[in-house]
Formats: C-alpha cells, sequence, structure tokens
C-alpha cells in the first residue's frame, strides 16, 4: 500500500495540472484502471485487465492519467510489479485498449548502436525489432527493461522508446516485418556485471548436470552462459556465469553441493555482445568479431551464440576496447 503512493499521488497532481490546462483528465490507481495481478510481493505479473472504467472514462473525452508500477490482486490486495513496473503498466495498457503506440519516455533520445559514454560515435536507431530489443535489454543495455519489450511484443504494441528533455524522434521497437532494411549488426551490448564459475574433477556421469543446476534454481540464482568439456578419466570440467551480485549465493550452494575438487571464481571479466537479426541471414558475423578480438589482442574466454548475437566473454580490463572495436569492424558508425 506505502510502495504505491507514490505514484497515485504523480497521477493525481498530474490529472490537476492538465485540467488546469483547459484539458479534461481523470487518475486512476492500478486498481481503479483494472490491472489484476499475481500475488508475488513486490514482483507481481499481470495477469489480465478490465478496461471498464478506463472505456468509460475515454468515452466520455477524458485522458487517463494511470498510476504505473502497480495492481490490484483476485483478493483485493494491492501489489507492486517490481523494477520496470511503470513502463511494463505503460505497455499492457496499450495492448488492452488496443492503442496504435506506446511511449516511453526517459533520458536517452532512443536506443542506440552501443553505449554512447563507451563509444562516442554510437548512432541512434530509427527502428529496431522486438527480437533484437530483448537481446540488448538482457544483454545490459539499460534503456529498457526486458519486461516491457516481451509483453510488447506478446500483445504486438508499437514501442517508441524517447527523452523527455527535447523533442527529438525516438527509437520505434515493432515486429520485424515492420522493418524494410535490416543492418547485418543491430548494436554491441556490454555487460559488467558478469561472474565465471569453473568446476574441475565434476564426475561425468547422467544426471550430474541437472543436480548442479537444480541447486543453483533452488538458490534463485540466473545462471547465463555455459560451457562443458569433454570428459577424460570419469570426470570433466564445467563453466558457467552468473550475475556478479550472486556470486556469493553461488559459492554457498556449490559448497554444500561438493560436486567437484577445485572450484574457480572469478568476478574480473566481462561479456561483450553483437547483437542483429540479419546475421540470420549472413554467414561470417561471428568470424568478423573473433577476428577482431584477436587482432587487439583480447582473449576470449567463453562463447555463446544464437540465432540473432554473439556473446564473449573476457578480461573486464578489455571491456570497452572490445565495444569500441566490434562497433567499427561492423561499421555501425557509418
Amino acid at each position: 500500500m506505502l510502495l504505491s503512493s507514490g505514484e497515485r499521488v504523480t497521477s493525481a497532481l498530474l490529472a490537476i495540472a492538465l485540467n488546469e490546462l483547459g484539458y479534461p483528465a481523470v487518475s486512476m490507481s492500478g486498481r481503479k484502471a483494472g490491472i489484476v495481478t499475481d500475488s508475488v510481493h513486490t514482483k507481481a505479473r499481470i495477469e489480465h485487465i478490465d478496461t471498464v472504467h478506463m472505456k468509460e472514462a475515454l468515452s466520455k473525452g477524458n485522458i487517463i492519467v494511470v498510476a504505473g508500477f502497480q495492481g490490484v490482486t483476485e483478493n483485493g490486495e494491492v501489489s507492486t510489479l517490481g523494477r520496470g513496473g511503470s513502463d511494463l503498466s505503460a505497455v499492457a495498457l496499450a495492448g488492452a485498449l488496443g492503442a496504435d503506440l506506446c511511449e516511453i519516455y526517459t533520458d536517452v533520445d532512443g536506443v542506440y548502436t552501443t553505449d554512447p559514454r563507451i563509444e562516442p560515435k554510437a548512432k541512434k536507431l530509427d527502428k529496431i525489432s522486438y527480437e533484437e530489443m530483448l537481446e540488448l535489454a538482457s544483454l545490459g543495455a539499460k534503456v529498457l527493461q526486458s519486461r516491457s519489450v516481451e509483453m510488447a511484443k506478446k500483445l504486438n504494441v508499437n514501442l517508441v522508446t524517447r527523452s523527455s528533455f527535447n523533442h527529438n524522434e525516438g527509437t520505434l521497437i515493432t515486429k520485424e516485418e515492420n522493418i524494410m532494411e535490416q543492418p547485418l549488426v543491430s548494436g554491441i551490448a556490454l555487460d559488467k556485471n558478469q561472474a565465471r564459475v569453473t568446476l574441475r574433477g565434476v564426475t561425468d556421469k547422467p544426471g550430474i548436470a541437472a543436480e548442479i543446476f537444480k541447486k543453483l534454481a533452488d538458490a534463485s540464482v540466473n545462471v547465463d552462459m555455459i560451457i562443458q568439456n569433454v570428459g577424460h578419466d570419469g570426470t570433466t570440467n564445467l563453466g558457467f556465469t552468473v550475475p556478479q551480485n550472486e556470486l556469493e549465493l553461488t559459492r554457498k550452494a556449490m559448497s554444500e553441493l561438493k560436486a567437484s575438487d577445485v572450484m574457480e571464481y572469478d568476478s574480473d571479466i566481462v561479456k561483450v555482445s553483437i547483437v542483429g537479426v540479419g546475421m540470420k541471414s549472413h554467414s561470417g558475423v561471428a568470424c568478423t568479431a573473433f577476428d577482431t578480438m584477436a587482432q587487439e589482442g583480447i582473449n576470449i574466454e567463453m562463447i555463446s551464440t544464437s540465432e540473432i548475437k554473439v556473446s564473449m566473454v573476457i578480461q573486464a580490463k578489455y571491456g570497452e576496447l572490445a565495444v569500441r572495436s566490434l562497433h567499427s569492424a561492423y561499421q555501425l558508425d557509418k
């Protein structure tokens, strides 16, 4: 109840300001707007939206100002949606009301080819697909939370992210088929919140990986990249990455499990990734990345790929150099 009150106060104040300017407006809490969620405390998920009150207010010519980041459970308890919850509320409302567009206002002009603070030559993208934005959001790009992009894709909502401080056109996040010319690579992401765990001498038997990762899942550790070597002499080596802030949980879980004799932990690493739907139809994209790393004398410690991304784990000190080199290699500054 307390955590949801700030948004209610703000939405009421904004509605008052709009009315003063001569634009009829009404404010609504998440409950009044019909946002029904599950009952997970501080991280609730939206289950459905009852649009009756909103449609009634709209039919009378009102602007509706809805308090974000909140909803109500089936039992009538106030719930909060957790990190990125206001963006999520906006996308969910746009989907439920069949809006043409959902605009998210932040402190940046839109989505860039990489972080402009690392590479000043980074360019703002006019359009990007849901899939690419999801990858960039989950790989460290801070523009949008992946939950809101997931919801936009699911509800087929056109999403624009733009700045609160100027009138510049933002970046449209939309379906892949709405983008005429797909670039080979759309962006480079750098994730500094990574740590690597290596288990040496793990007994090479069916079910051992399941045992290790179940223990981590029970400890709520979010595992990302996984590499297992071919077994020799009845043992194998297993490496994986976890968020840095979950390293202690991982250490505790692994010491309890005692799955291997030697456990190594390294938090002095970063993950650099290249993302682009153009990779689906072009060969040699990964080769360019590896070649660029070699030219800069950067050793790649782990590699993970999907249809539209290549991620590499490297030493932390080379992170920003890798971003700038890759940005140039794929001519993203052109």
